[in-house]
């Protein structure tokens, strides 16, 4: 399939609000693609490179030859291929071959997919289909139920094999998609509820358990071998091996284990989150900071437990899997919790855990499956104060002090139906000198434009924000604005899909006035 069809099917997805529209327009390009072609595509209509990122910043991108004549020639896998000459191009002389090789593929290319190929390097095509929009597209161009895809998908941790074998094979090929030891599966998420009494109203009896400000992890078993992955599924082994080393001292030889791994102190309060997260992330002086700052484990979930899949399995099952292999060991590494339908003893529980310095609770449907990689209605979360994970947009230079940095953020919420990203506000509040000159350095090579006041980023990194309450606003175009909005600290655990949407930000201006 040619580059022009895909770029085109793009834009109308991008330009249609209407769901449906979206699905079949996606179904018909999917059902048009030659096998190799499928997970190519499947990645250029969720903006994103098969590659990841492939080394290419805005300067590289200023001096291309004029854009090629209509009709486009290129076809997919010849910018694919062009793509993974770019990223592997390392060394001296790696700059020229760069730009040669950009060179060569923007001179073939028309106006149009050149805007097209700028948006997939920038990022800024990110969110142009959603992934459950995808998903649903995939499902209609396989003729499969969506539940079948969405399952493979959350089991694979890859769309774009899902995609390849539900429209060339069918069930047939859906069924090799499994839970597969050392090998990690999406986490599920939860939605926010206001406070106990909703969220207890939505979901009674449940479970409800402490809720930690810390690194999600999925503990791996087999054997001798144990794999720690991150939220984003990468691979963090070596940055906690006491996590590694406890999880081997555990009574079975294969499991799967969900998670938060969290510093504390010797009081047994969390050390700020910060401290949390430039632990987990450092490839560094492991064993050094290991004394220093020693990791702990809460963990919540079994999906797995010597040879038997717990995905499907309710909730409570899971829950009792998982006591059935701690308590044995160490107890203290469960996540603390309550089965109630009382709201009072739940608000004594949440009252517990913000004492103890975590940041709220959440509260789980005792006959939920797992549903990996959704933001499931059986699994809310509560906190006291209102935060949000808004990805930064751009950020202005900073005066007086702050001379020299990139200080005030333009945030956005993810906006699932029309694409993108929606600006919610600016705020410099809450930032160190420290996160200050990081951030300014990150946000530099995340640059895709400029003018006098403001470095326009591609929407990657991921801020979590405090705020005071949401109210109407002409000033921005999703038509709300945080109040008193501070910055609680950067998200390297999560990327842009993971951010909260702007109908989550409007559902809270609308409950903060009594709708429902």
């Amino acid at each position: 399939m040619r580059l022009e069809d895909v770029a085109a099917t793009w834009a109308a997805v991008a330009g249609n609000p209407a769901r449906l529209a979206k699905i079949e327009r996606l179904a018909a390009c999917l059902g048009g693609l030659r096998p190799d072609e499928i997970p190519i595509a499947v990645a250029y209509l969720s903006g994103e490179l098969p590659q990841g990122a492939i080394g290419v910043g805005w300067s590289s991108l200023r001096e291309l030859p004029a854009p090629a004549s209509a009709p486009g020639t290129l076809e997919l896998h010849e910018v694919d291929r062009s793509f993974t000459r770019v990223q592997a191009a390392t060394g001296r002389g790696s700059q020229r071959v760069r730009r040669q090789e950009l060179a060569d593929l923007f001179g073939r290319a028309t106006e149009h997919e050149r805007r097209f190929l700028f948006g997939l390097i920038s990022g800024e095509l990110r969110q142009g289909a959603l992934e459950g929009v995808m998903v649903e597209a995939i499902a209609r161009a396989a003729n499969l139920p969506a539940a079948k895809i969405r399952r493979a998908a959350m089991l694979a941790g890859d769309l774009r094999a899902v995609a390849t074998a539900a429209i060339t094979e069918g069930r047939e090929g859906l069924g090799r998609f499994r839970l597969t030891l050392l090998s990690p599966v999406q986490p599920m998420l939860a939605q926010t509820a206001d406070d106990l009494p909703s969220a207890l109203a939505r979901i009674s009896p449940a479970a409800v358990e402490w809720k930690f400000d810390g690194a999600r992890i999925q503990v791996h078993r087999s054997g001798d071998e144990v794999r720690v992955f991150t939220r984003n599924l990468a691979d963090a082994s070596d940055r906690v091996p006491e996590i590694v080393d406890a999880t081997r001292r555990l009574p079975t030889r294969a499991l799967v284990l969900d998670g938060e791994a969290i510093a504390l102190r010797a009081d047994g309060r969390p050390h700020p989150f910060q401290v949390t997260m430039s632990r987990f992330g450092s490839r560094l002086e492991v064993e050094q900071l290991r004394r220093s700052i020693p990791m702990s484990t809460f963990f919540f979930d079994c999906l797995h437990l010597d040879g038997e899949d717990l995905v499907d399995r309710p909730e409570g099952d899971r829950f009792t899997a998982l006591a059935t292999v701690l308590d044995r060991t160490d107890p203290s590494i469960i996540a603390p919790r309550i089965v109630t339908d009382d709201p009072s003893e739940a608000e004594r529980f949440l009252s517990d855990a913000l004492e103890h310095g975590h940041e709220g609770v959440m509260v789980k449907a005792l006959d939920a499956p797992y549903e990996a990689g959704r933001r499931g209605a059986s699994w809310l979360k509560v906190k006291r104060a209102h935060t949000l994970d808004l990805v930064v947009l751009a950020a202005e230079w900073g005066h007086g002090r702050r001379r020299g940095w990139l200080s005030n953020l333009h945030l956005g919420a993810r906006d699932p139906d029309g694409g993108g990203f929606v600006m919610l506000g600016k705020t410099f509040k809450g930032l160190t000198d420290q996160m200050l000159g990081w951030q300014t350095e990150r946000l530099l090579e995340l640059q895709v434009s400029r003018d006098d006041y403001t470095v326009y980023v591609r929407p990657e990194l991921v801020v979590e924000v405090a705020f005071d309450g949401v109210q109407e606003s002409r000033r921005y175009p999703g038509g709300v604005a945080l109040r008193f909005a501070r910055v609680k600290g950067y998200r390297p655990d999560k990327g842009p899909d993971d951010a909260d949407t702007v109908a989550t930000v409007r559902s809270l201006l609308a409950r903060s006035r009594g709708h429902s």
